[in-house]
C-alpha cells in the first residue's frame, strides 16, 4: 500500500506541475481531492488494516492530501499572476448597454401623471372585449356605418355563444366597465393597446396605443372638458400652446369635437408638417351621449359627463418630432437609445 501511495504522489506532482490551464487544474482537483477521488478510495480501506497500522496510514494519507492541496493552490496563484500581468488597468472600460423605458411607455406615463394631478384615477381595461361593450353599449349598433373603421380581429370562444369577441378597437369600452362598476361622481383615465384594420404606413398601424378619459358628475359641462384638455396640452407641449375645437361626430358623445393643436413648427403660419393649415389634430372628445349613460343604468337627466381619447403615438410623434410611427415598433436600437436620458 505504501508503494501505491508513492506512485499516486509522483503522478499527482508531475500532473500538477505540467498543468497549463485552469480547466486542467480543476480536473486534477476532482481526480485527487473530489468526492470520488483516489484518496477517498484509500480511506475506505482502513477497515482492512491491522489496528496497529491504521494511525500511521492515516497520517500518511492526510499528509499527502495536504501536499497535493497546497500544490494545486500554488498553481492557481501562478495562473492568477499571469492574468494580472496581461491586464492593463489604465485602459478605458467597455461600455455596458443598459435598457430603458420605451418612448411610448414614457409618453403614456407622462400623460397619465398630468391627469392624475387634476383628480383622475387610472383604470385598466381589457384588450379582448365582447361586441356589446365594444360597440352597442357605446351607441354603435350593428348596422352603423362607423363600425367599418372599427371592426377588427374577431375571436371564437367555444364556451360562450351569446357574444362575439374581438380585440378592442378603442379604449372607449373602459367607459362602460367603469360606469357599470362605479357610481358618479367619477373621473378616470385608461391607457392601453388597441387594434384597427389599418394598412401600415408612416402614420398608421394595425396596433397602437390610446388613452381614454371619462368624467361624470351632476354639474359637468363642455367648459370643464376644454379646461382639462388645455391643462393636458400645456403639460405636454408648453404654456404657450393653443388649441382649436372643431365640431365632429362620434356615436358615443354629443356634442363632439376634434381638437387641433397649433403647429409647433410654424406657430400657425402654415408649413409642410401641418399641410399649410397651421394646425395638427391630436384627439377627439365630447359630452357623453345620454344613451351611453342609460346603457350603464345612469340617469342622464341627473348626471352628465365628458370623454376624450387620444393616440399615444400621435402625441409622442409631435413631442419628439418623429415622422414615422413604424419607428416605435421596429426595435432599432439606434432609434430607441435616443430616449435613454429622457
Amino acid at each position: 500500500m505504501q508503494k501505491e501511495l508513492e506512485k499516486i504522489e509522483n503522478e499527482a506532482v508531475e500532473a500538477i506541475e505540467a498543468a497549463n490551464s485552469k480547466e486542467t487544474l480543476d480536473s486534477l482537483r476532482a481526480k485527487y481531492l473530489g468526492r470520488k477521488s483516489v484518496f477517498n478510495s484509500f480511506f475506505s480501506r482502513f477497515a482492512d488494516l491491522p489496528p496497529a497500522q491504521r494511525a500511521e496510514y492515516g497520517r500518511r494519507l492526510n499528509s499527502l492530501k495536504a501536499k497535493i492541496t497546497a500544490l494545486i493552490a500554488q498553481k492557481e496563484q501562478t495562473f492568477a499572476s499571469a492574468v494580472q500581468k496581461t491586464l492593463d488597468l489604465t485602459l478605458p472600460g467597455e461600455k455596458i448597454n443598459t435598457g430603458s423605458i420605451h418612448p411610448i411607455s414614457l409618453m403614456s406615463q407622462k400623460i397619465c401623471s398630468i391627469f392624475e394631478k387634476v383628480g383622475f384615477e387610472i383604470v385598466e381595461g381589457k384588450e379582448i372585449e365582447d361586441e356589446w361593450t365594444n360597440f352597442q353599449a357605446l351607441n354603435i349598433p350593428l348596422n352603423h356605418p362607423s363600425r367599418d373603421a372599427f371592426d377588427t380581429f374577431y375571436l371564437e370562444l367555444a364556451n360562450d355563444k351569446k357574444y362575439r369577441y374581438l380585440l378592442r378597437s378603442h379604449t372607449s369600452p373602459s367607459q362602460i366597465h367603469t360606469l357599470l362598476k362605479l357610481r358618479p361622481p367619477l373621473a378616470v383615465i385608461s391607457p392601453g393597446r388597441v387594434y384597427r384594420p389599418d394598412a401600415t404606413d408612416a402614420s398608421h398601424s394595425f396596433m397602437f396605443h390610446q388613452i381614454e378619459g371619462l368624467a361624470v358628475g351632476k354639474d359637468i359641462n363642455f367648459g370643464h372638458l376644454k379646461q382639462v384638455l388645455l391643462l393636458f396640452a400645456r403639460g405636454i407641449f408648453g404654456e404657450d400652446v393653443r388649441l382649436r375645437f372643431r365640431p365632429h361626430f362620434f356615436p358615443f358623445t354629443e356634442p363632439s369635437a376634434e381638437v387641433d393643436l397649433q403647429c409647433l413648427i410654424c406657430k400657425g403660419k402654415g408649413c409642410s408638417v401641418c399641410s399649410q393649415s397651421g394646425w395638427l389634430e391630436i384627439l377627439g372628445c365630447g359630452m357623453v351621449h345620454p344613451q351611453v349613460l342609460r346603457n350603464c343604468h345612469i340617469n342622464p337627466r341627473k348626471y352628465r359627463g365628458f370623454a376624450f381619447g387620444m393616440g399615444v403615438e400621435r402625441i409622442a410623434m409631435l413631442q419628439y418630432k418623429i415622422n414615422d410611427i413604424r419607428l416605435f415598433f421596429e426595435n432599432d436600437i439606434r432609434f430607441l437609445e435616443q430616449f435613454y436620458e429622457i
